[in-house]
C-alpha cells in the first residue's frame, strides 16, 4: 500500500537525501523544493482518500506549515518531528491522526522506557506511531536519531519490535542510507520488517518506480506499507507518477 508524505524544511515541502541532515544545514542535499505549501498536499491526498501518510518536520520553523497541513486533513495524517510529552496532545487537537516520536523516547544512545509507557498513558497506544528509522552498520540496523546523525544502541530486531508493539499503533522506519536516492529500496530490510512486525509498518526510502511499490507490498505480506518521496512527479521526480499510485491503492482496495 502506497502511502503518502509531507517532508517540511525551514517551512518549504522539500525532499532531502536523508543522511545528509544535519543541524547547521552545512552539506544539506536537497532533491526538490516545492513552490506549493504543505496544505496542497494535504488536500491533495484528502481528495484521493489516502490514509496514513506523514508530515514530518525536519528541524525548526515548520510549526505553521505543519498546522496548515493537519487542518486542510483534519484525521488523515500522522505528525511527526519534535513531538514528546509536552505537545503530543496538542498535535492531536490540532488534526493529527496520530504522532510520530523519535528522539524524545531515546535518551544517551538509550530506549527510555518510561518515556514510552508516559506518552501512551497521555495519548493511548492507539494514536502513537514510534520511528525506528535507522543504518545499517555491522550487519545489524540501528536506530539512528537527531536529524538521522546519531546512532543508538539500540537494534531493529524481533525481540525489540515485539516489545513495542504493545505500546504503539504502528512503526515508522525510514531506511537512511537509502533515503531520497532513488537508488531502490532496502528489500532485506523490508523482509525483516514483515517477519519480525506484529503491527503494521511504514517503511521509506530508495523508492524509485511502481515496481518497487509491488514489491514492497508482496515482501511485506500486507503489513508494510510504502512511502515514495523523491520519485514521485509531484516531488519533481520521473519515476512515478502519482496517479499511478493512487491507482495502485485502489486496486489493493477492490481486492480486499
Amino acid at each position: 500500500m502506497f502511502r503518502p508524505c509531507i517532508d517540511l524544511h525551514d517551512g518549504k515541502v522539500k525532499q532531502i537525501v536523508g543522511g545528509s541532515l544535519q543541524d547547521s544545514g552545512a552539506g544539506l542535499r536537497t532533491n526538490f523544493v516545492s513552490e506549493r505549501p504543505a496544505a496542497w498536499f494535504a488536500e491533495l491526498y484528502r481528495r484521493d482518500g489516502l490514509q496514513g501518510g506523514h508530515v514530518i518536520q525536519l528541524g525548526p520553523g515548520n510549526e505553521a506549515a505543519a498546522r496548515a497541513a493537519l487542518g486542510a486533513y483534519p484525521g488523515g495524517l500522522h505528525l511527526g518531528g519534535g513531538v514528546n510529552l509536552d505537545n503530543a496532545r496538542g498535535w492531536l487537537d490540532a488534526g493529527a491522526s496520530h504522532v510520530i516520536v523519535t528522539s524524545w523516547v531515546f535518551r544517551d544512545g538509550r530506549l527510555d522506557f518510561d518515556r514510552v509507557q508516559a506518552l501512551v498513558a497521555a495519548i493511548g497506544k492507539e494514536r502513537l506511531v514510534l520511528d525506528l528509522s535507522c543504518r545499517q552498520r555491522d550487519g545489524e540496523y540501528w536506530v539512528v536519531t537527531d536529524r538521522w546523525q546519531k546512532f543508538t544502541e539500540f537494534t531493529v530486531s524481533e525481540a525489540a519490535l515485539a516489545r513495542l508493539a504493545g505500546h504503539c499503533a504502528e512503526f515508522l522506519v525510514h531506511a537512511v542510507d537509502v533515503e531520497g536516492l532513488c537508488q531502490g529500496v532496502d528489500l532485506a530490510l523490508v523482509d525483516k520488517l514483515a517477519q519480525w512486525s506484529p503491527i503494521p509498518v511504514t517503511y521509506a526510502g530508495g523508492a524509485r518506480s511502481l515496481a518497487d511499490l509491488a514489491a514492497v507490498t508482496q515482501a511485506g505480506q500486507g503489513r508494510v506499507h510504502l512511502t515514495i518521496g523523491s520519485a514521485l512527479d509531484i516531488f519533481g521526480g520521473t519515476g512515478v507518477r502519482y496517479a499511478e499510485a493512487v491507482a495502485f491503492n485502489q486496486r489493493l482496495q477492490l481486492q480486499a
